[in-house]
């Protein structure tokens, strides 16, 4: 018997733009990830100094922290098609601007920090912007396929850009990864332009403070949904030690240009294995629970990569630490799904972005003072004990989320 065509393996697919859209996003974030192995591959280059890596994380988070929420309340207001085109062609002049001041000898550490900050402020349009856009291109049935095919994705970029970037840094350098990583926006830019879905502004829909306070005044009487958030800041926070990658390539593990790439792809390895086995079974009747020990073992992981001086063993511990992270990021977005309505996902998800983007970037920072200050080893095997501490006191201080089940539907406290 023949096996069936694709599309109707993965009925997602079957939308057009939908489609156009995923293997766009699929080419630019893979060149998204080789960008970020040769910034802070040049990062260090320029400084050999941990905290001057950390810093790049706080470049990074500021106009997050600054702009999420404004950016949540634009991608629930205008027109969703037109404000991913504006902030994917931001960021590929990003790349531009960093291939051509490295070509002609002009960056410095002090450009690439200006050039995060940019980063991290299209981001605050485009992380929102898309996730409210995808609910719009495929069936409601078929949606919840559409988001594990995403998250799917997602994770092969992941993987893909930092071994490819490695292998670039290695034999061609540091510019011509900018170069590619320009280049491979134009992927989304060209299904943006050739959707035939339009996403016109909502009726009625305001962009202001009233907007925002709306969506803060959400979260306020949701308290599942503020735990989940506020357990994934402080885990990643502690557990956020990727820029010193290049420290333990060269220092610890001695494995240079290209075992940084494997070092930065093993993370997202385990979190695409993860995500495989969980999209082909039940999710967990206590998923509060599970979440909770998804964290302690995040936790663990970390503190054992920061402890090895093998490559192997500190690629398997990346690897677990990645699949922790995806059985507790799969089961609070499931969460998130169960109680927002549609009206305010953008601003939940720019609330959200605030959380899970400025958790690692602070983080850091965070480890790369403690780098300097200690060493390298100490500062990750401490955050990721401290990780380990955040889950048991999110325990033992937020019963909500400790006895959460799919069954016992949460429901808002009352103003």
């Amino acid at each position: 018997m023949s096996s069936p065509p694709f599309t109707q393996r993965f009925p997602a697919l079957e939308s057009r733009d939908f489609r156009f859209l995923l293997f766009g996003q699929l080419i630019s974030l893979t060149g998204s990830h080789m960008q970020q192995v040769a910034v802070a591959w040049q990062l260090y280059e320029f400084t050999h100094s941990a905290s001057a890596l950390g810093l790049l994380g706080a470049f990074r988070v500021a106009p997050i922290v600054l702009f999420a929420l404004l950016g949540g309340v634009v991608a629930d207001a205008l027109d969703r098609r037109r404000l991913m085109l504006f902030s994917q062609s931001a960021l590929a002049g990003v790349s531009l601007v960093l291939a051509i001041a490295t070509r002609q000898g002009w960056a410095s550490a002090g450009l690439l920090y200006a050039m995060a900050s940019v980063s991290g402020a299209a981001l605050t349009i485009d992380t929102p912007t898309r996730q409210a856009l995808v609910p719009l291109l495929v069936p409601r049935e078929r949606l919840a396929g559409a988001l594990s095919l995403w998250a799917t994705t997602v994770q092969i970029a992941t993987i893909a850009g930092p071994s490819i970037g490695g292998l670039v840094l290695e034999h061609a350098g540091v510019a011509p990864v900018y170069f590619v990583d320009a280049g491979s926006f134009l992927a989304v830019i060209g299904a943006l332009l050739a959707m035939k879905t339009r996403t016109p502004a909502r009726p009625g829909a305001t962009v202001g403070l009233a907007a925002a306070r709306e969506g803060l005044a959400f979260l306020r009487r949701t308290p599942i949904i503020r735990s989940t958030m506020l357990l994934d800041f402080f885990a990643t926070f502690f557990g956020g030690s990727m820029l010193l990658m290049p420290i333990y390539a060269d220092q610890i593990l001695g494995v240079g240009k290209q075992g940084l790439g494997l070092l930065y792809a093993a993370q997202p390895v385990g979190a695409a294995l993860a995500g495989a086995v969980m999209a082909a079974v039940a999710l967990p009747k206590r998923q509060g629970v599970v979440i909770l020990w998804s964290v302690a073992f995040y936790g663990v992981a970390i503190a054992v990569f920061g402890a090895s001086e093998w490559f192997w063993l500190s690629l398997l511990a990346l690897a677990a630490s990645g699949a922790a992270d995806t059985v507790s990021m799969v089961i609070r977005q499931t969460v998130r799904q169960l109680v927002t309505p549609d009206e305010l996902r953008g601003r939940m998800t720019s609330v959200n972005m605030m959380f899970f983007m400025g958790g690692p970037q602070l983080g850091e920072v965070e480890a790369g003072y403690v780098a300097r200050l200690t060493t390298p080893l100490f500062s990750v095997i401490s955050g990721g004990f401290a990780c380990v501490a955040v889950a048991g006191l999110a325990a033992l201080l937020s019963p909500a989320l400790r006895r959460f089940e799919p069954e016992a539907r949460p429901t808002t406290s009352p103003r």
